[in-house]
């Protein structure tokens, strides 16, 4: 009988996979040792492998350029990073390093353009795609970079009062987009996004505010549904609807050029995931293509703003099974050494699912249990699938200790964690550790943040010098 944790996950997945691997009974994550990083620094941690980001970055212009080259596009293709996702310095380095364009959505994400620019990575032919909801400091940041210069910042319009609010503070000429309201999934508790203009309105408000403004030039119509995109009928409906917008628009209004597609590539999260992300460009620009020649107009550059895609998949966090707890003849919890609820907050307000694998111990018999944080909170705790109560691990053993890893967390858990602030019932940040690959192939480590102290939650709660 195939009762050992390796027989449960090879009979149940196509393993090993390109990212995973098994070597001495233990899993390796893009040739990372997993084990030698909880030997070398402890658990719990978080780690960003580097690499990986201009991996995505790579393949996804690879596959942009196939799809304009097979159905002979007429359109150039730009790459925006969404740098909501993860505003670290390291990211944006590594993902600057692939000839990219930014994406923004607060004041503050001006300021980090600006040091970069300062340090040469952003430079003047780097597009900064100015999204969400702008008052004043935002305005005047966006003004300020215009102003010094920057033309290929583009502001996109959110609502009816931003152009009054930028043409106040903007010295010259500046070109704007337009954000589309599209129509949620039946399944929301609303019918219409929040962000942006509604698509009836975007031909009239282009006319009252745009048209006759000599200030003010407009290039580019954004659209972006927050599932993502995916091969449904909800998803082609709404972008065909933004397509018939787009050629209506650009028939009385000859300086747009440009259609933002907004992000929503899927990442991995699961050892059966599976997406064509080849076919899915495909169509995309086939639609495109389509509708431009349909209605007798120019096809448009393509842009996108891929932020979970870019990082996501670059990270990971480990933890250590501290203690099991019997609770009833049924569940078994296996207790971590750190919290869900503060280290992976998606997975608690929005039920996300990872990757979970144990790092160590593959040989031995599985058991079905449950994980919980340490955190005195009922909502701190992780389902492997929504469907399922309970996920299954190598069987705990106090003198063995067992060790899982969370797979393709890089994106948002940070900032939406508080990274640096207070935590959920005090319980520490781990520590995070950047792993970059040499020139030889051989992979370095760099601790990036050590793992929070008492001192440093007691000062932010105001107890500093007491």
């Amino acid at each position: 009988m195939n009762t050992k944790y390796i027989d449960l996950i090879s009979q149940t997945y196509d393993f090993p996979q390109d990212e995973f691997s098994l070597k001495n009974d233990e899993l390796h994550f893009h040739n990372i040792d997993l084990m030698e990083l909880v030997r070398t620094y402890g658990a719990p941690l978080k780690f960003t492998y580097l690499p990986k980001i201009s991996d995505n970055i790579k393949r996804t212009k690879e596959w942009f350029n196939e799809a304009i080259t097979k159905q002979n596009y007429k359109g150039d293709y730009n790459y925006c990073y969404c740098t909501k996702s993860s505003h670290f310095k390291h990211v944006l380095d590594e993902a600057l390093k692939n000839d990219i364009h930014i994406e923004t959505s607060s004041a503050f994400d001006i300021d980090i353009v600006n040091r970069l620019k300062d340090q040469g990575k952003i430079t003047k032919d780097t597009y900064v795609v100015c999204n969400g909801f702008k008052r004043d400091q935002y305005v005047s940041n966006i003004a300020n970079l215009i102003n010094g210069g920057h033309e290929k910042c583009i502001p996109v319009i959110d609502n009816y009062e931003e152009i009054a609010l930028l043409s106040k503070e903007i010295k010259k000429d500046f070109k704007v987009g337009i954000r589309i309201a599209s129509e949620e999934e039946p399944k929301f508790e609303f019918y219409t996004s929040r962000l942006g203009i509604g698509y009836k309105n975007i031909i009239p408000f282009y006319e009252d505010q745009i048209k006759n403004n000599d200030q003010v030039e407009l290039k580019m119509l954004h659209f972006f549904i927050n599932t993502g995109i995916r091969d449904n009928a909800y998803y082609w409906n709404e972008l065909q609807k933004c397509l018939r917008v787009y050629t209506r628009l650009k028939k009385v209004c000859p300086s747009l050029d440009s259609l933002n597609i907004g992000g929503g590539f899927p990442i991995k999260n699961s050892l059966a995931f599976e997406y064509d992300y080849q076919y899915m460009i495909d169509e995309v620009i086939n639609q495109i293509k389509l509708t431009c020649e349909e209605e007798d107009v120019s096809v448009p550059h393509i842009f996108t703003e891929f932020g979970s895609f870019t990082v996501g998949e670059s990270g990971g966090a480990i933890y250590e099974v501290l203690y099991q707890k019997q609770q009833n003849d049924r569940e078994k919890w296996n207790m971590i050494n750190s919290s869900f609820i503060t280290t992976l907050p998606d997975s608690w307000a929005i039920s996300k699912r990872f990757i979970m694998l144990a790092l160590n111990r593959w040989q031995d018999k599985y058991e079905r249990v449950l994980l919980g944080g340490m955190t005195c909170d009922s909502d701190d705790y992780y389902n492997s699938e929504q469907h399922m109560n309970a996920i299954y691990l190598p069987k705990y053993e106090k003198e063995d200790p067992l060790y899982i890893g969370f797979f393709n967390t890089g994106a948002y858990q940070e900032t939406i964690g508080g990274f640096g602030g207070l935590q959920h019932c005090l319980i520490p940040s781990p520590k995070h550790i950047l792993i970059q690959k040499n020139d030889d192939g051989s992979l370095s480590t760099e601790l990036f943040s050590e793992q929070q102290k008492s001192e440093d939650l007691l000062k932010i709660l105001g107890y500093h010098g007491i």
